[in-house]
């Protein structure tokens, strides 16, 4: 197992064994590829939620959010394509009766082929492999895994079936009576739930193109295989907003959002060189331009982000299936038309995933007898860690509790605080560290004497005296 195989392990651990995330159903064994987030996990994922929801609507004037129902009306997907096209070629190993997602297994042996050095005959394979998707040659895909004898990492076999397309839509029914019930979707996306009420929010509203509508909620997939922790789920939440414009004028805005997301991510304290733009080689069926936004994750360079040039797509199929108008009238230029959209979608799961990856670090600390020490922590950035402040009296009793109670009860409708008084302040000290606090005070004897308590900080471990009365402005400063 690679360096980096191992500290992907060990974020997986941590998440866990620090309540941020758990197995679904883990009593009975697990449901493949559904978490449940924990104490710590719903606080830091609620954390960079309204992180992304506070940038786009808050800080936009033309942009303004929604919350869209889950189940919409079966056309809806019709209209979008997902009923047609929403769909991944797979293929199956016949011995192990394993299902892979073709991409995935060709893109594993790129991965072998680099760690070997084998640079450019990994790069030759996956160019190979997106110009058949883009020609959807599905024979010709199955001999390219044959040729480089891809084996089933289950049987270790290569007796493959022939490649097809598999829809990643779940379905359901909706009534009351089985023989009667209509099929409807669960959304694999939350695009739609914005576009079929474009028109209710750009008249309620009072909005002016160019303007944009958000939306974060569950969105649904029936992957064919979910892998790496929650990176690739069946049920993940995303962050959208559909930034509706002049058509003609897509080319300059998908820049402007281009640069616009990549901003976002870096303000979160992640260094350039741990992202990179991804252009798409094969356009989704409702593009004319678009890329992905990676980071370098312990698995190598995967998607977070994407933004999407979608043309008058969407809106023009809802109007041609629904036989409702969806047009905007522009008063500078008295015209009438069907607005195009850039899209920014980012997956709320993954960048929980991403935070987690960055921050994690395992440090070795040197005691003053020469001995070591190891303390595991998370460097979460604090405008969106889980738990901004922890306050700790010394001890249990000569009224140190009631003090740090009134702390408590002065700084809780601020932010989120922690209060502890069991083991030694060393233990306490090391598990704020390992759930990401970022601010801890200890209350002692001498906060008695002159109203000053200990304020230790996360990632220098410094600790100085401060007036009990600064507490709170101090970590208002550093959150917001």
């Amino acid at each position: 197992m690679t360096t980096n195989e191992n500290k992907f392990q060990q974020i997986i651990s941590h998440a866990k064994e620090y309540g941020f995330v758990f197995q679904s159903s883990e009593i009975y064994d697990g449901l493949s590829a559904v978490y449940d987030y924990g104490p710590y996990g719903s606080e830091l994922k609620k954390n960079i939620r309204d992180y992304w929801w506070k940038s786009m609507t808050q800080m936009n004037e033309n942009i303004v959010g929604i919350d869209a129902a889950i189940f919409m009306h079966p056309l809806t997907w019709k209209a979008s394509g997902h009923v047609d096209n929403f769909s991944d070629p797979m293929i199956d190993n016949r011995d192990s009766n394993k299902r892979y997602r073709v991409d995935h297994l060709i893109e594993g042996l790129a991965d072998k082929l680099k760690e070997e050095g084998k640079t450019q005959e990994a790069e030759s394979l996956l160019a190979e492999m997106d110009r058949l998707l883009v020609a959807e040659d599905y024979a010709a895909l199955k001999e390219l895994i044959v040729t480089n004898k891809i084996v089933c990492a289950t049987g270790g076999t290569s007796n493959w079936t022939d490649v097809r397309q598999f829809n990643l839509m779940f379905s359901t029914e909706i009534g009351s009576v089985a023989e009667e019930a209509d099929k409807i979707y669960l959304r694999p996306e939350t695009a739609q739930g914005i576009f079929v009420n474009f028109l209710n929010v750009q008249k309620t509203a009072r909005m002016k193109i160019p303007f944009g509508i958000a939306q974060t909620g569950k969105a649904f997939r029936n992957e064919i295989v979910a892998r790496q922790f929650i990176f690739r789920m069946r049920e993940f939440e995303q962050m959208e907003m559909q930034f509706f414009i002049r058509p003609g004028t897509q080319k300059e805005w998908y820049e402007h959002w281009k640069e616009t997301r990549l901003q976002w991510h870096l303000s979160l304290g992640v260094p350039r060189e741990k992202y990179r733009y991804h252009d798409h080689v094969k356009l989704a069926h409702y593009a004319d331009a678009a890329l992905d936004i990676e980071y370098e994750f312990p698995f190598g360079f995967k998607e977070v982000e994407g933004i999407h040039s979608r043309t008058d797509f969407d809106l023009k199929n809802h109007q041609l299936l629904s036989g409702k108008k969806l047009q905007y009238f522009d008063n500078e230029i008295n015209q009438n038309y069907i607005p195009y959209v850039i899209e920014t979608s980012i997956g709320l799961d993954r960048m929980f995933l991403l935070i987690l990856s960055e921050s994690y670090e395992e440090e070795t600390l040197t005691k003053e007898d020469g001995s070591t020490d190891t303390r595991a922590l998370l460097r979460i950035p604090a405008k969106i860690a889980p738990i901004k402040l922890a306050i700790l009296p010394l001890t249990k009793k000569d009224g140190l509790p009631e003090i740090a109670r009134q702390v408590m009860d002065e700084c809780k409708n601020y932010f989120r605080c922690f209060y502890e008084e069991k083991d030694t302040i060393g233990k306490r000290y090391r598990r704020m560290d390992a759930i990401g606090t970022p601010f801890c005070i200890t209350i002692d004897h001498q906060t008695k004497e002159d109203q000053t308590v200990t304020i230790r900080y996360r990632d220098t471990m410094q600790q100085e005296r401060i007036p009990v009365s600064k507490v709170k402005e101090i970590v208002l400063n550093n959150i917001m």
